[in-house]
């Protein structure tokens, strides 16, 4: 193995032991020791790849914005774009570290800037792009709109589950019951998207 390959995938367990200790404990919580520990890496690498926690913090969250990129690309048609909340909510479903992350970056930022802005404002904008083709419309923040109400749509369920558990009651968990809210989910998402092309967002 090269020097390069060793350095990639010593890189790699680092974010992968990193993604675990901050979804469950957040950047305040999280300790350089776990991440160290988890991945089976040397502590002082953490410091040679990242400089600092919140470094790697930005690391892991580009890591998982790619990886959910991959898994739901932004639509670029209207008909891609009526399925997209409900496949969104399969990703959360599926792989919650996403939510958890943003959750605990909002709790520890608030509306302060953070530190990767420019790279994740970037994101943002190419996906409200993407937005902007499937919905036929020419205003970014109109696009913007749409897709904050439908990525709160899909993922609330997922950032608050303590909520759903409550008012869902003792099948909350059942598949029957996922199904039903994806239902309604999606139901919503597609009342957004028709205001969206009759001009009213």
């Amino acid at each position: 193995m090269t020097v390069s390959a060793k350095a990639q995938e010593t890189r790699g367990k680092l974010l992968e032991a990193a993604q675990e200790e901050f979804s469950e404990h957040g950047l305040a919580g999280a300790r350089v020791d776990r991440i160290a520990e988890r991945s089976g890496v040397n502590k002082q690498r953490i410091y040679a790849y990242f400089g600092n926690k919140e470094t790697l913090f930005s690391a892991v969250l580009t890591r998982v914005y790619e990886h959910m990129g991959e898994q739901v690309p932004i639509p670029t048609s209207e008909a891609g774009l009526r399925e997209y909340v409900g496949e969104v909510f399969d990703y959360h479903r599926r792989s919650g570290d996403l939510v958890r992350l943003l959750a605990w970056e909002g709790l520890l930022y608030r509306d302060r800037p953070i530190p990767n802005e420019k790279e994740r404002e970037t994101y943002y904008t190419h996906k409200t792009a993407a937005l902007s083709v499937a919905l036929g419309i020419d205003d970014p923040t109109a696009a913007a709109r749409v897709l904050i109400s439908l990525i709160g749509l899909a993922s609330w369920p997922f950032i608050v589950p303590q909520q759903r558990r409550l008012m869902l009651g003792p099948d909350h968990d059942s598949e029957a019951s996922w199904t039903l809210l994806r239902a309604s989910v999606a139901a919503a998402g597609h009342v957004i998207i028709d205001n969206a092309l009759h001009g009213t967002v």
